[in-house]
């Protein structure tokens, strides 16, 4: 079979205005609680995803991480290695998904967390919700999704085409992660316009944002003000994060110190607020006009 026999059909309203890709309803993601982690490229997607599957593992549930990325690096920090992506091993075999075995596309990482790397079409070839489509639909064919108490989707960058934004339709809740600075809040305003275009259709709603590598919030907090969003959680700019991740590890495996021992119960903190269930929270994303004029001069 093709790679794009069973594309779903561009066609029907996701959102006013918009034609999305479509996943088959009969993939739902059930059971498990389900995040999606957005935000700018290189704001620390990866970082906040696995250190909070780390936090999940501690709190005793049973995690799954699927990156959503072409440079597979989602699961790194879990794994200590980049792992092959479920596209490269689809092609491996034809797109025979009965050829697979579990422990060919998934790999046990840090407190027993699974760790999956969805992948992405070649450049200029086709759509990320193709390949969202066809991880989680090898996931239920072996059965991985049975015994999973938290589903964490690690999403490339912050484009919000429909492709990239096809995690939105399994999620439960959505994760911005930002810095306090003017070009990741513009990001975030983005994601949050996808987000509530998604839910016109779908259960997802938007959990709130995660100031990242920020000394400061005040950027983060005077934007949510305005459109009535909410920071969950805040983890500053220090070293120890940096070097967990040259070393290969989540801050759990990270030998304590003050800052690590901080950021660790940050971690644990929001995994804790985020599967006890958040209010469902509607902002009103801003004209670009209007944010350029709230964040973007002196």
């Amino acid at each position: 079979m093709s790679p794009r026999d069973d594309i779903p059909s561009l066609k029907g309203q996701d959102g006013e205005g918009s034609v999305q890709v479509h996943q088959d309803p009969a993939m739902k993601i059930e059971g498990a609680k389900v995040f999606s982690v957005y935000g700018k490229g290189g704001i620390g997607k990866s970082t906040t995803s696995s250190n909070l599957s780390a936090a999940f593992a501690t709190m005793g549930k049973r995690v799954l991480q699927i990156g959503c990325d072409p440079k597979h690096d989602s699961t790194f920090t879990l794994t200590g290695h980049l792992q092959p992506t479920v596209i490269d091993i689809l092609k491996e075999v034809d797109f025979h998904p009965e050829e697979l075995r579990p422990e060919d596309f998934m790999t046990e990482g840090y407190g027993g967390v699974m760790c999956v790397e969805a992948g992405g079409p070649p450049a200029g070839t086709g759509c990320g919700g193709y390949v969202v489509g066809q991880t989680v639909k090898l996931l239920k064919q072996h059965h991985m999704l049975e015994d999973t108490d938290v589903v964490i989707f690690d999403v490339l960058g912050d484009v919000v085409c429909g492709g990239f934004a096809a995690p939105l339709q399994h999620a439960d809740r959505a994760v911005i992660v930002t810095a306090n600075d003017f070009d990741s809040i513009y990001a975030m305003n983005r994601i949050i316009a996808a987000v509530q275009a998604k839910s016109a259709n779908y259960k997802v709603r938007l959990a709130g944002c995660v100031a990242n590598r920020s000394k400061d919030t005040n950027e983060v907090d005077r934007y949510c003000g305005v459109v009535g969003f909410k920071r969950i959680a805040h983890m500053p700019d220090v070293d120890a994060i940096r070097r967990s991740r040259l070393k290969k590890k989540t801050l759990f495996e990270m030998d304590d110190d003050e800052d690590i021992v901080r950021c660790r119960a940050e971690y644990v903190r929001l995994a804790e607020t985020l599967y006890a269930g958040t209010d469902p929270l509607a902002p009103a994303p801003m004209e670009d006009r209007d944010i350029f004029e709230l964040l973007g001069f002196d």
